[in-house]
């Protein structure tokens, strides 16, 4: 009957198999995606799995769970659902985030899942398939939101980075100068005259080789600095912060909100407008533009807090720690022997000299990128409180405490 959760094993709901291994040298060119603990992380040519499906971390990351859409290869550090036993396939994947994963895992010095135990946790689920869908579509909704935000920001990440790179690692209106014709703009945009007018119409020799005349070759600390203090969040246990952490940056870049008594360690304060540049394994770049930083904002130590140094900069100085001259150069300072313990100091990435510009040029670079990152800061924004909304609808859909129709007043309401 409609509307009826009943009582449960994990394994009558569903039926969990371990992923199947792939080691670098066997993959091959496709776009068959690759699900690891923490989500997709790679493509390949040939699917094991059928799609829609749904996978969990295995070893690694626990309580993370991915919904997959299309064909897939699940790797052996996950868990997959082989059998969905009549349930909907994207409604089990926001039930199975409801499960206390960490209840289930071996009590090793690396946890890890098994699924025989996990098959044996007590679960309450609706019966009725419809009720079943109605939830995922709701949630579904807030997430195929987010995805849409996502999918923006990148298109306007990649805008800026390409104005970034015309202006300040190419130099084509200097160099459309010297050819006597008209700089080659970046796909949807113009060179209007006052700006061409801040480029010379020479290039000169320098330590990174040829630069704008008149211009000069700056450090990554004459534009920005360095935050500094720490926060012990464990010592106001009811206090809730906003969490910036590794996790959350490959999760979506969606810090996550949680009392200070969940945060067991010393973190940097984050500022609004911050840049945090992570110091662990620069190979793997990870840079977040911060934005309005939220209540008690904090980051994992992990991440050098930057901010820069004029407000009318910020633009430059994420699209310059983002840039691969900048990665390059960091990847170039790193001590550690593994990669999983390879970091950079952040006095080293103050001196990093990959730039070379001058005041006018910076700051009027960044008003002009300035409208592509306020619509990513928005949408960042927006794609935050989703989630939050996401998060706290969630327990009360699957457990049945809220009504799919209350569910749908109540997104209505807000415009959703």
């Amino acid at each position: 009957m409609a509307g009826e959760w009943k009582e449960c094993s994990l394994g009558d709901v569903i039926e969990l198999k371990r992923g199947y291994d792939l080691p670098q040298k066997d993959r091959l060119p496709g776009d068959v995606p690759l699900v690891s603990s923490s989500g997709v992380t790679d493509t390949h040519a040939k699917a094991m799995v059928k799609g829609p499906g749904v996978v969990t971390g295995r070893y690694g990351t626990l309580g993370q769970v991915f919904y997959v859409e299309q064909d897939f290869w699940p790797l052996n550090t996950t868990l997959y659902v082989r059998d969905f036993k009549g349930n909907d396939p994207r409604f089990i994947s926001y039930f199975l985030r409801d499960v206390d994963f960490h209840a289930y895992s071996d009590k090793a010095a690396v946890p890890g899942l098994n699924r025989n135990h996990l098959h044996q946790a007590k679960v309450r689920i609706p019966s009725d398939p419809n009720e079943q869908r109605a939830i995922a579509h709701i949630l579904g909704t807030l997430d195929d939101k987010i995805e849409l935000n996502r999918r923006q920001n990148e298109t306007l990440e990649a805008m800026a980075r390409a104005l970034f790179k015309a202006w300040f690692v190419d130099f084509e209106p200097v160099r459309a100068k010297c050819r006597g014709d008209r700089p080659v703009a970046p796909t949807g945009w113009q060179w209007p005259q006052h700006i061409l007018d801040l480029f010379p119409d020479r290039l000169v020799e320098s330590e990174l080789g040829e630069i704008p005349e008149g211009w000069r070759v700056f450090s990554f600390g004459d534009v920005a600095e360095q935050g500094k203090g720490f926060v012990n969040p464990s010592r106001e246990p009811g206090e809730r912060f906003t969490h910036y952490s590794l996790p959350a940056f490959d999760a979506g870049k969606m810090p996550v909100i949680e009392p200070g008594e969940s945060i067991k360690s010393n973190k940097t304060p984050v500022p609004d407008g911050a840049v945090l540049v992570s110091k662990l394994n620069p190979h793997i770049p990870r840079i977040w533009l911060v934005g309005e930083a939220g209540n008690r904002a904090v980051c994992s130590t992990e991440f050098i807090v930057w901010t820069p140094k004029s407000p009318a900069q910020s633009a430059f100085v994420y699209c310059l720690a983002s840039s691969p001259e900048f990665v390059g150069a960091m990847c170039q300072l790193v001590t550690g022997t593994s990669n999983s313990h390879q970091r950079v100091k952040p006095d080293q990435l103050r001196e990093i000299r990959v730039f070379a510009g001058n005041e006018n040029v910076v700051e009027t670079f960044s008003k002009t990128a300035e409208p592509l990152m306020d619509q990513f800061l928005q949408n960042t924004r927006q794609s935050r409180i989703l989630a939050q909304l996401r998060d706290t609808l969630l327990p009360k859909l699957i457990s049945g405490e809220l009504r799919v129709k209350d569910a749908e007043a109540f997104l209505k309401e807000r415009g959703l």
